[in-house]
């Protein structure tokens, strides 16, 4: 089975995908495929330097990625140019960690995709698991963790579908608005309902 692993910006995704590594999941993250597709020699690398410049490097050839998301938050259509080269790779780095994990052997792999529902990525996997909390305090939490301003922080969250619409897309919903432990209580419940046992 695939899980797809997702929630919003500052949603607690994060703590879930750890815990589901602690449990002996593999978990599959759009994150780091996404750093590595545009390491100096890959293919998106190339199309990021032929669309967006040399501006968007660092002096080493490495991609600066807060230079690029200045360039691609202010405006919509660099931001689509972007995702256009970015999403395909990312898909297909993913791809193949899969194929090579069930090679192994794996059974459940978890895909922690931040944007798997407003990239329609549904198909790539078997259920959608959503970490959910409410917009007031993703806001907050956002804030505070990215040591952001409110306007910078508005911006993040109007980027992402809203976490009440993404409840619609998900075979199951996580609420963490609440403890931590009280969010992983559901996890557990979630797991034994799909009956997937941890294989550590």
């Amino acid at each position: 089975m695939i899980i797809g692993l997702t929630g919003g910006i500052a949603s607690g995704k994060s703590f879930i995908s750890e815990e589901l590594k602690k449990r002996g999941f593999p978990v599959i993250e759009a994150d780091e495929a996404a750093r590595e597709v545009v390491e100096p020699g890959e293919q998106a690398y190339e199309q990021v330097v032929e669309q967006f410049g040399t501006d968007v490097l660092e002096v080493d050839g490495t991609l600066a990625r807060k230079k690029l998301g200045k360039v691609i938050f202010a405006d919509d259509s660099k931001r689509q140019i972007l995702n256009q080269i970015m999403h395909p790779a990312i898909r297909q780095r993913m791809l193949q960690k899969k194929t090579t994990l069930e090679d192994e052997g794996e059974k459940v792999i978890v895909f922690d995709l931040p944007l798997l529902i407003e990239n329609n990525l549904q198909f790539m996997v078997d259920k959608v698991l959503l970490v959910y909390v409410e917009e007031t305090e993703q806001k907050k939490r956002l804030i505070k963790r990215d040591q952001a301003g409110e306007e910078d922080a508005e911006q993040r969250l109007a980027s992402q579908l809203p976490m009440s619409e993404k409840q619609a897309y998900a075979d199951a919903v996580i609420d963490n608005n609440g403890t931590r432990a009280q969010s992983l209580q559901q996890l557990e419940e979630i797991l034994k309902r799909w009956n997937i046992q941890s294989p550590s």
